[in-house]
């Protein structure tokens, strides 16, 4: 069948293409046709010939090689392709490349089914109808061109011709489009006369891989007389881009003890090159692993698809016996199906081999010592712990639990997230009179659960011995604090209240002696043997060392041990208040203008140090005046409260207003006090109490005054 195809298609189009340029005869280098269409046969079978190539460098060939774009084929001398083993898929083009001392080309062997033959020869002739002989509406021949990429000079190198059927005198070739007129210009040339096509440069496939120009034909005077006719260039691939991983960096992980086969990441590479060709077939392999312990072939990547998968056993995929739980492949991709002809590029795989909790944390003894002064608190003992896993994962942070033997919760474990101890602390002061040891039982596990296949076992149980040591303490008021209640104001040496203060050592039978330690009004003094604490100055409620009516004092409890140890005791007495102060008038001064209309003078208040009831209501009077007439008189306004209001117009002068007022203890007390009063010229909204007259006192007030005075 292949022989049959070669033999059908292959002479057609030579045949063609000789009648059409049978009126040029000169040699072009390079292959003499540059595109074949051959029927996909079942196979290709091996050393038989599937079509013959001519290639003529125009000086005898000398130094002639070929290379052919799929490695099962190979061309022989005289230009014979030929399989070098069976082949049943070839994929969908062949590319070959001739190269002689002076010339070199690429032919291009396009493999298709038998329904496509038809449609494949109307692709390069542009014609309707059958196959055959073509029969052109124009007179313009422009068959499509193939250009190798990467051509060596020199250039101008000739690719191709246009042929016009019909001759006319002074008649000229014009090229346009993309490559010529257009950017990037100047890549093609035609000769205006002859029709020879040529390339001006190396074409690069990846920056523009097809070219679409126009041919016409003009008169002498530039006239068109025929065409536009499309020019289709084809720049052929070659393999010139070796294949880039551009996602990186790459990093996998595993999990340890994972069945074997299973995926770990995805290594994937690109090919600027045609990837309709082998150029861009990609082929993955490992070209280093990093280390090889304890295999060299810990993984395996498909050749294909570019998968890294395991390939040892789930026990060889142990992260606690390797060498480095990080591994580092050298991943190569090669183009051209992976065959040595192909171009490589690498790039470094990092696989990590993760953690998984499959062993538990042990203690490293079964047993912890540990001493502690009774009535200390803070970190006894760090409890030392072994774990396989992985530092820095939840498989290794260890979890602490006291189990047995703190039933007073005297005792709280956490963990040092630096070394992974626990930590057993004292929260609770011990008394090593109550117990002078405790024993606790402590377990550790891990923040993540084991795996189901591995469980705790003894050694992740200990025991913690802690020894209580004896400390002189100081003794204990009971209670404390104290409290009493007294009333101010009682008589000096007076007993408040007798202390009592125990030592805890009960074994070591010391004596205790009291001593004041704050008292600061110096109000009392204590017993240094019995604790008797006296008065030694009055209690004052209203003093500025009793705050919401307590007054408070520290006591000190010593007792004999060497060196001795103290105890403090606070005292709070609350006095209750007797009345023992006499009422204050508020304001002392009060100013009238002499022609005063209103004659309201003042409102005054009283206040009292005393607590309620020895302070309002209160009562207020004025001392009897001199004269037939009365000058004021006093009105209560509440029981705070009253308001001084003359009765008449007074002359500008000062007076002095006797007033007595009196607060609502038992017994009640009196305070006799004068107002001060003056009045003053008011003229223009301007008071003047400057020049006043002299000083109006009523004698009979004065001795009013004194004799209520000498009465207090």
């Amino acid at each position: 069948m292949q022989h049959k195809t070669q033999l059908t298609l292959s002479f057609l189009l030579s045949q063609v293409l000789l009648l059409a340029c049978a009126e040029d005869l000169e040699c072009i280098p390079g292959f003499q046709q540059k595109v074949f269409y051959i029927e996909q046969p079942f196979e290709f079978t091996e050393d038989q010939p599937v079509l013959n190539l001519v290639f003529d460098d125009c000086k005898g060939n000398n130094k002639l090689n070929f290379e052919v774009s799929n490695p099962d084929f190979k061309v022989e001398r005289d230009g014979s392709l030929v399989a070098l083993k069976n082949v049943s898929e070839a994929g969908r083009a062949l590319f070959v490349h001739a190269r002689s001392e002076h010339a070199e080309d690429m032919a291009e062997i396009l493999i298709v089914g038998a329904n496509e033959k038809r449609g494949a020869l109307k692709e390069i002739f542009k014609i309707e109808g059958n196959l055959g002989i073509p029969r052109q509406k124009r007179a313009i021949l422009a068959t499509p061109i193939l250009i190798p990429e990467n051509q060596r000079p020199p250039f101008p190198r000739s690719v191709g011709k246009v042929i016009r059927s019909e001759g006319t005198e002074g008649a000229k070739f014009r090229l346009s489009g993309k490559g010529v007129d257009q950017d990037p210009k100047g890549i093609f040339r035609i000769n205006e006369i002859s029709g020879d096509v040529s390339v001006t440069r190396a074409l690069d496939r990846e920056a523009i891989a097809n070219y679409e120009l126009e041919v016409e034909v003009t008169d002498l005077s530039g006239k068109v007389i025929d065409g536009p006719v499309r020019l289709d260039i084809s720049v052929i691939d070659q393999n010139d881009n070796k294949p880039m991983f551009k996602e990186g960096p790459y990093v996998g992980h595993v999990m340890e003890g994972s069945p074997t086969g299973t995926t770990v990441m995805r290594m994937t590479a690109f090919d600027a090159d045609d990837s309709s060709t082998d150029n861009a077939l990609l082929r993955y392999n490992i070209i280093k692993q990093t280390p090889i312990k304890p295999s060299p072939n810990m993984f395996y990547i498909d050749p294909e698809k570019g998968d890294i998968v395991t390939v040892v056993s789930p026990s060889m995929l142990d992260r606690e016996t390797m060498e480095t739980p990080k591994y580092e492949l050298v991943i190569g991709a090669k183009d051209m199906g992976g065959f040595d002809v192909g171009l490589t590029g690498t790039a470094t795989a990092t696989i990590l081999i993760d953690d998984k909790n499959d062993h538990p944390p042990e203690f490293t003894k079964k047993e912890f010592q540990a001493t502690v002064k009774e009535g200390v608190t803070g970190v006894i003992v760090n409890l030392t712990v072994g774990d396989r896993d992985d530092p820095a994962t939840g498989a290794w942070r260890a979890v602490y639990t006291i189990i047995n033997g703190n039933p007073g919760q005297s005792f709280e474990i956490h963990t040092n997230p630096e070394t992974n101890e626990g930590m057993l602390s004292v929260v609770k002061p011990l008394d090593y009179e109550i117990s002078a040891f405790h024993t606790l039982l402590i377990k550790v596990e891990n923040e993540d659960p084991l795996v189901p296949d591995i469980a705790y076992g003894p050694s992740s149980t200990a025991t913690v011995q802690i020894t209580v040591k004896d400390v002189n303490e100081g003794p204990v008021f009971h209670p404390n604090p104290m409290t009493v209640t007294k009333q101010e104001n009682i008589p000096i040496g007076s007993i408040v209240l007798t202390v009592n203060a125990t030592d805890p050592d009960t074994l070591q039978h010391q004596t205790i002696r009291y001593s004041v330690y704050k008292d600061p009004a110096g109000w009392l003094e204590i017993n240094p043997t019995n604790g008797t604490i006296g008065t030694t100055a009055i209690l004052d409620r209203e003093s500025p060392y009793v705050q919401d009516n307590i007054y408070t004092a520290l006591f000190l409890a010593i007792d004999s041990g060497n060196p001795p140890a103290t105890g403090t005791g606070t005292l709070h007495i609350t006095l209750e208040d007797v009345n023992d102060n006499v009422p204050s008038l508020y304001p002392t001064l009060a100013k009238v203008c002499d022609d005063a209309k209103d004659l309201r003078v003042v409102v005054l208040g009283a206040s009292d140090k005393d607590l309620h009831p020895n302070t309002d209501p209160f009562k207020f009077e004025l001392s009897k005046q001199s004269g037939p007439e009365k000058l004021w008189k006093i009105t209560k306004i509440n029981n705070t409260h009253a308001q001084v209001v003359l009765l008449q117009n007074l002359k500008k002068a000062n007076y002095n207003i006797p007033i007595s007022v009196t607060d609502s203890g038992k017994p009640p007390l009196t305070n006799n006090t004068e107002l001060k009063l003056q009045v003053c010229s008011c003229k223009k909204s301007r008071m003047d109490c400057s020049a006043t007259d002299a000083l109006h006192i009523s004698m009979t007030l004065i001795l009013l005054s004194l004799f209520s005075l000498f009465c207090l």
